[in-house]
């Protein structure tokens, strides 16, 4: 990044910037294509022309190739005047404005508007430079502080759409500090696919730090757990640590560091048992790594099997083949999903690899083989076992406790856990670090208390709910009767390269009366990529169609910016509160049993804490004539998510998605005018 007042940058020959640009991209370890340097030296020398003799101009500040670091990308131009903030995209030689380029900048600036501390006040202006595409007509977006729609120029109309841009920004308030804003902090908040690919990319978790009080809580954890693994190096011993933590807290994303960011030089290995976050981390690192795809993609597919592992996958190959594992650290995404004694036993009796114990006890065993050290790294989430058998902490204490020459490291809340599941006993040689446990959440960006509001719902407390939304509000919750008000809102709202879906329980096999039916098949590695990594409409399969709902098993561990849930049966009120059920045959059967009846609830926790923006809630309306879907049942979900808080959807015009073909657009800003979203008072922008 180089920065200078306007007056400074005329001042400066475009070629020295240039290869200014270009020394700090080889600092970064990536290789300079004469193309990137022709099209820097372009886009400086055309910027310069545009700003020169232009005297209002001359105290602004320019900055070049502001690093985006949740995206791992740059911005080509930031322009900072007393009015707004221009941000610029540079096309050299394109002929005509790409729908994606349009995305891309709009992106931008929405992460500005979000992470960059002196920003969200002022009007965000994204403007799309394709230096050969022909004019356009300009549709002019309303100029207030928030992030507007497009503007577009080529080579010829960007100094005329600049000058007028800047006659017509309205100057009111404090001007905005070209200085200060350039010294205030931009902390990102990465979801767990951009992080992943940031930190596989060499960069450090201080790249990618949170931007609330978490940061300092995400910072001590990663270096506690760096710091073990250091000492069972050193000291030559085995250890494991136990990271917990509320859902969106950053435990995954302290692991990812543990196994290839930072950590990655003592050979570490990533493993999960939840198959939709291996294809989906696999196949974005390699895309990241070979985005020209062709046989480096096909390269880089094979290094990431490397550091993500199916946990099934490796704990049978390592059982059957008897050696020591060739990584040294072992890190457990969702370690508290480990099978118990008697399920792993009954679940792999017809299989090739049969088991005689627990996970943890395997799992344990195989890392010993390492004579000297080894380390495991258990990220525990509380209130997300999903699945009968998941045998939780306790089942990591009984193996611990068999096994005496491991050293155990927690933080002090999982010794006086409510849940028995969740309670680590009283180990010999146990050492209690609080640094392990995350308690600030940085998954919902909008609203630090969603986690507690979705604990209360879920309790079945209701007034502490609603206390929670009152004070706390807005929550980045809505609710809604209509499926099309639902999807509407959220292709209006899932703005840039933000990703919208829809979610469901894979109990709720009702709503397919409502059209809602297939679901994403989360064993699918190829339609799970898809679904996560590609985009509406060049891919139907893709979670932006909002056709195909994930389950709680294809999006635990991973998130959508915009979540679109639809409640089903399996779970309505009763006298006593939540009523877990199944659905059996022709009709609902009441859960009775404990376990399941936990895990239907924390199938519903896992939903509701998917989203980094906001949730619209959809129940159904039901049908009188269908005892299945009584109306009465789904009205009493309605109502007590209302009376907890959750505000009515306010309904937006529907759009249809951006034309991909220069042919197909009508007048510049047909696609740029799109309605505005509601008030901020009831939604989450």
């Amino acid at each position: 990044m180089i920065s200078y007042r306007v007056s400074d940058f005329l001042a400066t020959a475009a070629a020295p910037l240039a290869h200014r640009l270009a020394f700090q991209d080889q600092q970064r370890h990536r290789r300079n294509e004469p193309q990137q340097l022709r099209a820097w030296t372009a886009s400086i020398a055309l910027l310069r022309a545009v700003l020169a003799d232009w005297p209002e101009a001359a105290s602004w500040r320019v900055v070049l190739e502001y690093a985006m670091r949740r995206l791992s990308r740059r911005i080509d131009a930031v322009l900072v005047t007393p009015r707004a903030i221009l941000v610029l995209e540079f096309k050299v030689g394109a002929a005509r404005f790409e729908a994606a380029d349009r995305l891309q900048v709009e992106d931008y600036a929405l992460d500005l508007r979000d992470f960059h501390a002196a920003s969200g006040a002022h009007p965000l202006v994204p403007i799309l430079v394709a230096t050969g595409a022909p004019a356009r007509p300009v549709t002019w977006p309303l100029l207030i502080p928030a992030v507007t729609s497009v503007l577009e120029a080529n080579a010829a109309t960007l100094a005329g759409l600049l000058r007028d841009l800047w006659t017509r920004l309205p100057a009111c308030g404090a001007a905005l500090d070209a200085d200060a804003w350039e010294a205030a902090a931009y902390q990102p908040v990465p979801g767990i696919v951009d992080a992943a690919c940031t930190l596989y990319s060499h960069h450090g978790v201080q790249e990618i730090a949170s931007a609330s009080a978490g940061t300092r809580n995400l910072t001590e954890t990663t270096q506690a757990i760096l710091a073990a693994i250091g000492r069972a190096e050193a000291g030559r011993h085995h250890v494991v640590l136990f990271v917990t933590g509320i859902p969106g807290a950053g435990k995954t994303l302290c692991g990812l560091n543990a196994a290839f960011g930072t950590g990655r030089d003592r050979g570490a290995i990533f493993l999960t048992g939840n198959p939709t976050l291996v294809h989906v981390l696999r196949e974005a690192l390699a895309r990241d790594a070979a985005p020209g795809g062709g046989s480096a993609l096909r390269a880089a597919r094979q290094r990431t099997k490397a550091v993500v592992q199916a946990l099934p996958a490796f704990r049978d190959h390592s059982i059957q083949s008897g050696h020591v594992p060739p990584d040294h650290v072992a890190v457990i995404d969702e370690a508290q999903r480990a099978w118990d004694r008697n399920k792993a036993i009954r679940s792999s009796r017809d299989r090739e690899v049969q088991l005689s114990d627990s996970e943890p006890g395997h799992l344990l065993d195989i890392m010993a083989r390492h004579q000297d050290w080894a380390a495991i790294v258990c990220l525990v989430g509380g209130g997300q076992e999903i699945h009968d058998g998941e045998g939780g902490l306790a089942e990591w204490g009984a193996a611990l406790a068999a096994r005496t020459p491991w050293r155990v490291l927690a933080a002090e809340p999982v010794l006086r856990d409510a849940d028995p599941r969740q309670r680590l006993p009283a180990l010999a040689g146990l050492e209690v670090l609080p640094a392990l446990h995350l308690d600030v959440p940085v998954r919902s960006i909008r609203n630090p208390c969603a986690a507690a509001w979705v604990d209360a719902l879920l309790r079945n407390a209701g007034d502490e709910a609603a206390a929670i939304a009152h004070e706390n509000g807005p929550l980045p919750f809505l609710l809604t009767r209509d499926l099309d008000a639902m999807r509407a809102w959220l292709r209006v709202t899932a703005r840039g390269q933000r990703r919208a879906g829809l979610i469901a329980s894979s109990g709720a096999k009702r709503l397919r009366a409502d059209g809602i039916g297939t679901e994403l098949p989360h064993m699918d590695a190829a339609l799970v990529a898809h679904w996560f990594l590609d985009r509406w409409p060049e891919d139907v399969r893709a979670s932006d169609a909002l056709e195909v709902p994930g389950t709680e098993f294809s999006v635990q561990g991973l998130e959508l910016d915009y979540v679109g849930l639809c409640w089903g049966g399996d779970m309505v009120r009763a006298r006593h509160g939540w009523q877990p059920r199944a659905f059996k045959g022709t009709a609902w059967q009441t859960v009775n049993d404990a376990e399941r009846r936990s895990n239907r609830l924390n199938t519903y926790r896992v939903l509701l804490t998917r989203a980094r923006y906001a949730t619209v809630i959809w129940v159904p309306g039901g049908d009188a004539g269908d005892r299945t879907r009584r109306p009465d049942e789904l009205d009493a979900v309605a109502a007590f998510l209302a009376a907890c808080g959750v505000a009515a959807l306010e309904p937006v015009a529907a759009v249809a998605p951006a034309p991909r073909q220069p042919e197909l657009f009508g007048p510049a800003d047909s696609v740029a005018a799109t309605p505005a979203p509601p008030a901020p008072a009831r939604r989450v922008p």
